[in-house]
C-alpha cells in the first residue's frame, strides 16, 4: 500500500494560498515536468500528480471536500475521469494559448474518460495499538463491494451469447473531438453514447446482473499493515468496486493509531511518566518501568531533577521504510507531598539548616 500525497504539499502551497497563487504554482511545475521538455522517466508521473493536485485545488467545491476529508473524501465523491477531466481543463486555464505542447493529456493520463470504465473507491477504517505498530497487523475482513457476475462471467450477457461490436464507435468506446488553441492541438476523448464506453453492445442481457456484469456481494479481502505504520491513508489498488473489463476501483484504509493508556508516541519513540517519590530523586535507587514488551529495570541517578529522562535504546517503535526502531524515554516525575507530619517537617527544616 502507498499513500498519496498532500495536494497542497505536491504544488508546493499552503492550505491557505489563494487561487492565483496556486495557479502560479501549477504553471511552474507542469513546466518543469512537462514531458516535452523534461526527458527523465520520473517527469511523466510528476506531470500527472501536479495535473491532478491542480484540478482538485483549483475548483472551489472539490477543495473544500479535499480540506475536510483529505484525499479519501475527494476519491469517494469524484471519480477519476472527473479529476482527469479537470485536470485537462486546468491545464487550458493555466497556460491560455499557450502552443507546442499538442496533447498530453491523453497519454499521461491512459485516456481516462474514455472508454476504460473504473470502479469506485472504497473505505476501510481502521484503529491500531502502539503494540501493532510494532508488530503490525494482519486484517481479514469481508467486504461489501461491486463483484463481477458469476451467472455471465462479467460479461452481461446472457449465458451461450456474447456482446456485439458497438457501430457508432466501431469497438473504441470512446468518440473524439479536436480543438485547436493557436499551436496547440487539444483532444477531448468522450465516452461513446451508444455503448457507455464499453465497445460494445448486448443484445440479450444475462439475468443475474440485469447485463451489467456486477452485481453487489461480499468478498474476502486480506492485508498486513506494516511495522511501523502511522495515522493516515492507505491505498490497497484494485481493492474497492470491480468493473469486469475495466479498472477496480481501490480500497482506501484510514488508519488511526489508538491512543495508549501508558505510553505517548513521537515518531518512532515512545515516552512513558515514571513518578519517584523526592526522597528517591534525592537518593537515587532503581526502578521497574513498563515496555510495550514487557517491563525493563532502570536505574534512578541520585540527586535526579524532575523531568530528568531516562533511555530506553531500541525500545521505541519502527518506522515505515526505515530500519531499526526508536528509543522509549521515560520522564521522572517527582512527587511532592501536598501535607506533612509534624516530624516530616522537622526532618526538612533541619536539612535545610545543613545546606545553609
Amino acid at each position: 500500500m502507498s499513500a498519496k500525497r498532500d495536494y497542497y504539499e505536491v504544488l508546493g502551497v499552503e492550505k491557505s494560498s489563494p487561487a492565483d497563487e496556486i495557479k502560479r504554482q501549477y504553471r511552474k511545475m507542469a513546466l518543469k515536468f512537462h514531458p516535452d521538455r523534461n526527458k527523465s522517466a520520473e517527469a511523466a508521473e510528476h506531470f500527472k500528480e501536479v495535473s491532478e493536485a491542480y484540478a482538485v485545488l483549483s475548483d472551489p467545491e472539490k477543495r473544500q471536500v479535499y480540506d475536510v476529508h483529505g484525499h479519501a473524501g475527494v476519491d469517494g465523491r469524484y471519480s477519476p475521469d472527473d479529476i482527469s477531466r479537470g485536470a485537462q481543463q486546468g491545464f487550458g486555464d493555466a497556460f491560455g494559448g499557450m502552443g507546442g505542447f499538442g496533447n498530453i493529456f491523453d497519454s499521461i493520463f491512459g485516456g481516462r474518460g474514455g472508454g476504460v470504465q473504473r470502479g469506485s473507491d472504497l473505505m476501510y477504517q481502521v484503529g491500531v495499538t502502539l503494540e501493532e505498530v510494532l508488530n503490525g497487523k494482519r486484517i481479514e475482513l469481508d467486504l461489501q463491494k461491486q463483484v463481477s457476475c458469476g451467472t455471465c462471467g462479467g460479461n452481461g450477457c446472457r449465458p451461450g451469447t456474447g456482446p456485439k461490436r458497438c457501430g457508432t464507435c466501431g469497438g473504441q468506446g470512446q468518440v473524439r473531438q479536436e480543438r485547436r488553441m493557436g499551436n496547440a492541438s487539444f483532444i477531448t476523448a468522450m465516452p461513446c453514447p451508444g455503448c457507455r464506453g464499453r465497445g460494445s453492445v448486448i443484445e440479450e442481457a444475462c439475468s443475474g446482473c440485469g447485463g451489467r456484469g456486477f452485481k453487489k456481494g461480499t468478498k474476502k479481502v486480506e492485508f498486513d499493515l506494516p511495522p511501523g505504520i502511522d495515522s493516515g491513508d492507505y491505498t490497497l489498488q484494485g481493492g474497492g468496486d470491480e468493473v469486469p473489463g475495466g479498472v477496480n476501483g481501490d480500497l482506501v484504509v484510514r488508519v488511526s493509531v489508538l491512543k495508549h493508556e501508558k505510553f505517548n508516541r513521537d515518531g518512532r519513540d515512545i515516552y512513558y511518566d515514571h513518578e519517584v517519590t523526592m526522597v528517591d530523586a534525592a537518593l537515587g535507587g532503581s526502578a521497574t518501568v513498563p515496555t510495550l514488551e514487557g517491563t525493563e529495570r532502570i536505574k534512578i541517578e541520585q540527586g535526579s531533577q524532575p523531568n530528568t529522562l531516562i533511555r530506553l535504546k531500541g525500545k521505541g517503535v519502527p518506522q515505515a521504510r526505515s530500519r531499526g526502531r526508536g528509543d522509549q524515554y521515560v520522564r521522572l516525575v517527582v512527587h511532592i507531598p501536598k501535607k506533612l507530619s509534624k516530624r516530616q517537617k522537622q526532618i526538612l527544616s533541619e536539612f535545610e539548616r545543613d545546606e545553609k
